[in-house]
């Protein structure tokens, strides 16, 4: 293997070790010696690398940030009306959740964000600016209630959302999100379609997610 592709190799082995353990145990309760384990790495590797443990925290975040923009794209490109892109992606990153490893060691990053010494960026404006754009988008479709307010709505489908995350997380890692994503889009969409039909825009959008 090229020297840049070991490099590239190593690193990432380190990342994923460090937001398992991240994840399993915090960020206060993992060590270098931990993530040397783990990945197989020497803790030479690790701040060679890294430099340090806050370093690899602020990689994983960087790494959980990194990998929206096209999962956004993605759907905001699709040949869909803009609530079934909306519930279409809300179950992508629901699944990103439940079994991305940077994605989850990173969220326990977050909710542990004040114990680390390094500022993380907060995701959640990009995510109400994402709904309620596809809000906007779906108001211009005509598909949007007219009492709907999109930034309101936006603001509160995110709550919604997280909400929804945290709590599956706590009851059981998220092993049943989808279901509970479900239910949570057959309580919303008949408050926001204008002519509410839940059922068979979340099967359309639920086919294009799994695609």
């Amino acid at each position: 293997m090229h020297v840049q592709g070991r490099a590239k190799a190593t690193r990432r082995s380190l990342l994923e070790a460090a937001a398992q353990l991240f994840e399993e145990r915090g960020y206060a309760g993992t060590s270098i010696s931990d993530i040397s384990t783990l990945s197989g790495r020497t803790s030479g590797a690790i701040y060679f690398h890294y430099a340090c443990k806050e370093n690899l925290a602020l990689a994983v975040m960087e790494e959980v940030f990194d990998t929206w923009p096209a999962l956004v794209r993605r759907h905001r490109e699709a040949d869909l009306p803009a609530l079934e892109k909306l519930v279409a992606l809300s179950f992508s990153v629901a699944r990103a959740f439940r079994d991305d490893v940077v994605v989850r060691g990173g969220a326990r990053l977050w909710a542990e964000r004040k114990s680390v010494s390094a500022s993380f960026p907060s995701p959640f404006e990009g995510w109400i600016e994402t709904v309620v754009s596809l809000l906007e988008e779906a108001r211009r479709e005509g598909v949007l209630t007219p009492s709907v307010i999109p930034r309101k709505a936006g603001n509160a489908v995110v709550y919604a959302f997280f909400g929804l995350h945290t709590v599956s997380d706590a009851l059981d890692g998220r092993a049943h999100i989808e279901e509970r994503l479900h239910d949570l889009w057959l309580l919303l969409l008949p408050a926001l379609q204008a002519h509410p039909r839940p059922s068979p825009l979340l099967d359309r959008a639920l086919l294009f997610s799994n695609g």
